[in-house]
Protein backbone atom coordinates (compact mmCIF):
# COMPACT_ATOMS: atom_id res chain seq x y z
CA UNK A 1 0.00 0.00 0.00
CA UNK A 2 2.87 2.38 0.63
CA UNK A 3 4.48 1.97 -2.59
CA UNK A 4 1.09 2.45 -4.32
CA UNK A 5 0.68 5.78 -2.73
CA UNK A 6 3.66 6.88 -3.57
CA UNK A 7 3.35 5.58 -6.80
CA UNK A 8 -0.34 7.38 -7.33
CA UNK A 9 0.96 10.86 -5.99
CA UNK A 10 3.55 11.17 -8.91
CA UNK A 11 1.36 9.57 -11.37
CA UNK A 12 -1.82 11.62 -10.55
CA UNK A 13 0.49 14.83 -11.72
CA UNK A 14 2.15 13.01 -14.54
CA UNK A 15 -1.23 11.61 -15.43
CA UNK A 16 -3.02 15.68 -15.68
CA UNK A 17 -0.30 16.86 -17.40
CA UNK A 18 -0.77 14.24 -20.43
CA UNK A 19 -4.23 14.24 -20.68
CA UNK A 20 -4.68 18.01 -20.40
CA UNK A 21 -1.65 19.07 -22.29
CA UNK A 22 -0.66 15.98 -24.28
CA UNK A 23 3.27 16.06 -23.64
CA UNK A 24 4.81 12.82 -21.85
CA UNK A 25 7.12 14.77 -19.03
CA UNK A 26 9.98 13.12 -18.83
CA UNK A 27 11.41 15.53 -16.48
CA UNK A 28 8.37 14.55 -14.30
CA UNK A 29 11.08 12.14 -12.07
CA UNK A 30 13.38 15.15 -11.58
CA UNK A 31 10.23 16.80 -9.82
CA UNK A 32 10.03 14.17 -7.48
CA UNK A 33 13.97 13.56 -6.96
CA UNK A 34 13.93 17.60 -6.29
CA UNK A 35 11.20 17.19 -4.09
CA UNK A 36 12.96 14.18 -1.80
CA UNK A 37 16.43 16.41 -2.23
CA UNK A 38 14.91 19.88 -0.80
CA UNK A 39 12.95 17.85 2.01
CA UNK A 40 16.79 16.36 3.10
CA UNK A 41 18.35 19.59 2.60
CA UNK A 42 16.02 21.64 4.89
CA UNK A 43 16.17 18.68 7.29
CA UNK A 44 19.57 18.79 7.87
CA UNK A 45 20.22 22.68 8.14
CA UNK A 46 17.09 23.05 10.42
CA UNK A 47 16.74 20.10 12.18
CA UNK A 48 13.97 17.27 12.35
CA UNK A 49 11.41 20.04 13.40
CA UNK A 50 11.76 21.45 10.25
CA UNK A 51 9.70 17.82 8.24
CA UNK A 52 6.27 19.82 8.54
CA UNK A 53 7.91 23.05 6.99
CA UNK A 54 9.25 21.24 4.13
CA UNK A 55 6.64 18.97 3.28
CA UNK A 56 4.95 22.59 1.92
CA UNK A 57 7.89 24.14 1.31
CA UNK A 58 9.89 21.72 -0.74
CA UNK A 59 6.88 20.96 -3.25
CA UNK A 60 6.21 24.63 -3.48
CA UNK A 61 9.91 25.41 -4.67
CA UNK A 62 9.65 22.19 -7.17
CA UNK A 63 6.30 23.80 -8.51
CA UNK A 64 7.59 26.88 -8.93
CA UNK A 65 10.43 25.24 -10.50
CA UNK A 66 7.65 23.47 -13.01
CA UNK A 67 6.61 26.96 -14.08
CA UNK A 68 9.48 28.00 -15.43
CA UNK A 69 9.68 25.45 -17.35
CA UNK A 70 6.54 25.70 -18.86
CA UNK A 71 6.79 29.33 -19.63
CA UNK A 72 10.33 29.30 -20.93
CA UNK A 73 10.58 25.97 -22.25
CA UNK A 74 7.45 24.52 -23.18
CA UNK A 75 5.07 27.14 -24.60
CA UNK A 76 7.76 27.21 -27.73
CA UNK A 77 7.38 23.11 -28.76
CA UNK A 78 3.22 23.68 -28.48
CA UNK A 79 3.23 23.60 -32.32
CA UNK A 80 5.15 21.37 -32.64
CA UNK A 81 5.43 17.30 -33.71
CA UNK A 82 5.69 15.02 -30.13
CA UNK A 83 8.95 13.88 -31.19
CA UNK A 84 10.18 17.62 -30.85
CA UNK A 85 7.95 17.86 -27.10
CA UNK A 86 9.47 14.77 -25.68
CA UNK A 87 12.81 15.65 -26.75
CA UNK A 88 12.40 19.28 -24.62
CA UNK A 89 10.87 17.10 -21.78
CA UNK A 90 14.06 15.08 -22.12
CA UNK A 91 16.44 17.40 -22.45
CA UNK A 92 15.34 19.16 -19.63
CA UNK A 93 15.43 15.88 -17.31
CA UNK A 94 19.17 15.31 -18.33
CA UNK A 95 19.77 19.63 -17.63
CA UNK A 96 18.03 18.75 -13.97
CA UNK A 97 19.86 15.60 -13.22
CA UNK A 98 23.26 17.46 -13.97
CA UNK A 99 22.61 20.36 -11.79
CA UNK A 100 21.28 17.95 -8.94
CA UNK A 101 24.42 16.14 -9.31
CA UNK A 102 26.26 19.72 -8.60
CA UNK A 103 24.33 20.72 -6.24
CA UNK A 104 23.72 17.77 -3.59
CA UNK A 105 26.79 15.90 -4.74
CA UNK A 106 27.10 12.07 -5.59
CA UNK A 107 26.50 11.04 -1.85
CA UNK A 108 23.37 9.40 -0.86
CA UNK A 109 21.03 11.00 1.38
CA UNK A 110 18.72 9.78 4.39
CA UNK A 111 16.26 11.52 6.24
CA UNK A 112 14.41 10.50 9.57
CA UNK A 113 10.82 10.56 10.37
CA UNK A 114 9.86 12.78 12.78
CA UNK A 115 9.12 11.16 16.11
CA UNK A 116 5.48 11.44 16.17
CA UNK A 117 5.53 9.21 12.94
CA UNK A 118 8.01 6.69 14.22
CA UNK A 119 7.23 3.14 15.29
CA UNK A 120 4.72 1.18 14.45
CA UNK A 121 1.40 0.21 15.20
CA UNK A 122 -0.75 -3.46 16.30
CA UNK A 123 -3.91 -4.14 13.64
CA UNK A 124 -5.10 -6.96 13.76
CA UNK A 125 -2.06 -8.89 15.26
CA UNK A 126 -0.14 -7.27 11.99
CA UNK A 127 2.93 -4.33 12.90
CA UNK A 128 2.25 -1.54 10.57
CA UNK A 129 5.19 1.36 10.64
CA UNK A 130 3.20 4.47 11.35
CA UNK A 131 4.92 6.29 8.77
CA UNK A 132 3.68 3.99 5.80
CA UNK A 133 0.72 5.09 6.95
CA UNK A 134 0.87 8.67 6.82
CA UNK A 135 2.04 7.99 3.34
CA UNK A 136 -1.13 6.37 2.42
CA UNK A 137 -3.10 8.96 3.95
CA UNK A 138 -1.40 11.77 1.96
CA UNK A 139 -2.15 9.90 -1.27
CA UNK A 140 -5.71 9.49 -0.03
CA UNK A 141 -6.26 13.39 0.36
CA UNK A 142 -4.37 13.93 -2.40
CA UNK A 143 -6.71 11.90 -4.10
CA UNK A 144 -9.75 13.35 -2.91
CA UNK A 145 -8.63 16.85 -3.73
CA UNK A 146 -8.10 16.05 -7.36
CA UNK A 147 -11.66 14.61 -7.10
CA UNK A 148 -13.38 17.86 -5.77
CA UNK A 149 -11.01 19.85 -8.11
CA UNK A 150 -11.98 18.10 -10.90
CA UNK A 151 -15.72 17.61 -10.07
CA UNK A 152 -16.68 20.79 -7.99
CA UNK A 153 -14.53 23.47 -9.52
CA UNK A 154 -14.30 25.67 -12.63
CA UNK A 155 -10.75 24.91 -13.09
CA UNK A 156 -11.21 21.17 -13.07
CA UNK A 157 -14.17 21.46 -15.24
CA UNK A 158 -12.03 23.27 -17.92
CA UNK A 159 -8.92 20.63 -17.08
CA UNK A 160 -11.06 17.98 -18.09
CA UNK A 161 -12.24 19.92 -20.80
CA UNK A 162 -8.76 20.30 -21.75
CA UNK A 163 -8.59 16.58 -21.93
CA UNK A 164 -11.37 16.05 -24.02
CA UNK A 165 -11.61 18.67 -26.46
CA UNK A 166 -9.00 21.78 -26.26
CA UNK A 167 -10.04 23.39 -29.36
CA UNK A 168 -13.87 23.51 -28.62
CA UNK A 169 -12.30 24.87 -25.07
CA UNK A 170 -10.35 27.36 -27.09
CA UNK A 171 -13.29 28.39 -29.30
CA UNK A 172 -15.39 29.18 -26.02
CA UNK A 173 -12.68 31.99 -24.93
CA UNK A 174 -10.67 29.69 -22.31
CA UNK A 175 -7.19 30.73 -22.41
CA UNK A 176 -5.54 27.43 -22.94
CA UNK A 177 -2.14 28.40 -22.72
CA UNK A 178 -2.43 29.88 -19.22
CA UNK A 179 -4.32 26.74 -18.13
CA UNK A 180 -1.58 24.38 -19.50
CA UNK A 181 0.51 26.05 -17.08
CA UNK A 182 -1.71 25.93 -13.92
CA UNK A 183 -1.71 22.56 -14.61
CA UNK A 184 1.91 21.58 -15.81
CA UNK A 185 2.63 23.34 -12.27
CA UNK A 186 0.36 21.43 -10.31
CA UNK A 187 1.47 18.49 -11.85
CA UNK A 188 5.03 19.46 -10.62
CA UNK A 189 3.63 19.92 -7.16
CA UNK A 190 2.27 16.83 -6.98
CA UNK A 191 5.89 15.23 -8.37
CA UNK A 192 7.55 17.23 -5.37
CA UNK A 193 4.73 16.26 -2.73
CA UNK A 194 5.84 12.69 -4.00
CA UNK A 195 9.60 13.24 -3.20
CA UNK A 196 8.92 14.89 -0.16
CA UNK A 197 6.28 12.46 1.25
CA UNK A 198 8.64 9.65 0.23
CA UNK A 199 12.01 10.60 1.69
CA UNK A 200 12.30 9.18 4.76
CA UNK A 201 11.39 5.57 3.69
CA UNK A 202 14.40 5.64 0.46
CA UNK A 203 17.42 6.37 0.06
CA UNK A 204 17.80 9.35 -1.86
CA UNK A 205 20.57 10.08 -4.40
CA UNK A 206 20.61 11.66 -7.94
CA UNK A 207 19.17 8.38 -9.53
CA UNK A 208 15.46 8.39 -8.28
CA UNK A 209 14.68 10.64 -11.05
CA UNK A 210 15.31 7.67 -13.69
CA UNK A 211 14.01 4.61 -11.53
CA UNK A 212 10.91 6.69 -10.34
CA UNK A 213 9.95 8.16 -13.83
CA UNK A 214 9.94 4.80 -15.45
CA UNK A 215 7.83 2.87 -12.81
CA UNK A 216 4.92 6.30 -13.03
CA UNK A 217 4.66 5.71 -16.69
CA UNK A 218 3.88 2.20 -16.09
CA UNK A 219 0.86 3.16 -13.58
CA UNK A 220 -0.59 6.03 -15.86
CA UNK A 221 -0.02 3.57 -18.84
CA UNK A 222 -2.00 0.95 -17.10
CA UNK A 223 -4.57 3.13 -15.57
CA UNK A 224 -4.76 4.67 -18.58
CA UNK A 225 -3.70 8.31 -20.01
CA UNK A 226 -5.61 11.19 -18.76
CA UNK A 227 -7.08 9.65 -15.99
CA UNK A 228 -6.63 10.34 -12.50
CA UNK A 229 -8.85 7.47 -11.36
CA UNK A 230 -7.02 5.06 -13.07
CA UNK A 231 -4.12 5.94 -11.71
CA UNK A 232 -5.06 5.33 -8.14
CA UNK A 233 -5.81 2.03 -9.50
CA UNK A 234 -2.67 1.28 -11.42
CA UNK A 235 -0.82 2.18 -8.78
CA UNK A 236 -2.54 -0.51 -6.69
CA UNK A 237 -2.25 -2.96 -9.45
CA UNK A 238 1.44 -2.03 -9.69
CA UNK A 239 2.15 -2.47 -5.92
CA UNK A 240 0.45 -5.42 -5.66
CA UNK A 241 2.32 -7.10 -8.40
CA UNK A 242 5.76 -5.60 -6.58
CA UNK A 243 5.12 -7.00 -4.09
CA UNK A 244 3.76 -10.42 -5.20
CA UNK A 245 7.04 -10.14 -6.88
CA UNK A 246 9.61 -9.53 -3.51
CA UNK A 247 7.28 -12.46 -2.01
CA UNK A 248 7.54 -15.45 -4.92
CA UNK A 249 11.16 -14.39 -6.81
CA UNK A 250 12.81 -11.37 -5.21
CA UNK A 251 15.34 -11.60 -7.82
CA UNK A 252 13.17 -10.94 -10.33
CA UNK A 253 10.59 -8.55 -8.46
CA UNK A 254 11.67 -5.71 -10.68
CA UNK A 255 9.65 -7.26 -13.80
CA UNK A 256 6.84 -7.95 -12.27
CA UNK A 257 5.57 -4.22 -12.82
CA UNK A 258 6.72 -4.97 -16.58
CA UNK A 259 4.72 -8.13 -16.49
CA UNK A 260 1.46 -6.04 -14.76
CA UNK A 261 1.25 -3.19 -17.65
CA UNK A 262 1.62 -6.30 -20.23
CA UNK A 263 -1.31 -8.21 -18.66
CA UNK A 264 -3.55 -5.26 -18.50
CA UNK A 265 -2.84 -3.99 -22.02
CA UNK A 266 -3.69 -7.69 -23.51
CA UNK A 267 -6.84 -7.30 -22.25
CA UNK A 268 -7.43 -2.95 -22.24
CA UNK A 269 -4.30 -1.67 -25.08
CA UNK A 270 -5.60 1.71 -24.06
CA UNK A 271 -5.42 1.12 -20.56
CA UNK A 272 -8.34 0.49 -18.31
CA UNK A 273 -9.69 4.12 -17.55
CA UNK A 274 -8.12 5.40 -20.83
CA UNK A 275 -10.14 5.68 -24.37
CA UNK A 276 -8.62 5.02 -27.71
CA UNK A 277 -7.04 8.13 -29.58
CA UNK A 278 -5.12 8.29 -33.06
CA UNK A 279 -1.57 7.19 -32.25
CA UNK A 280 1.19 9.63 -32.91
Amino acid sequence: MTTAGGLFIIAAGLTLVFGAMRIANIAHGSFYMYGAFLVSTLVSTFGSTAFWVSLVAAPLAVAALGFAMEVLVLRRVYDKDHLTQLLATYAMFLIFADLALRFWGAQSRAVAAPAILSGSIQVGGASFPVYNLFVVVVAALVGLGLWALLRFTLLGWRIVAAVEDPEMLAAKGTNVRMLYTVVFTLGAFLAGLGGAVIAPLQSIDTGLDASIIVAAFIVVVIGGLGSVAGAALGALIVGLFEALGILWTPAWAPAFIYLAMIVVLQVRPSGIFGVAETPW
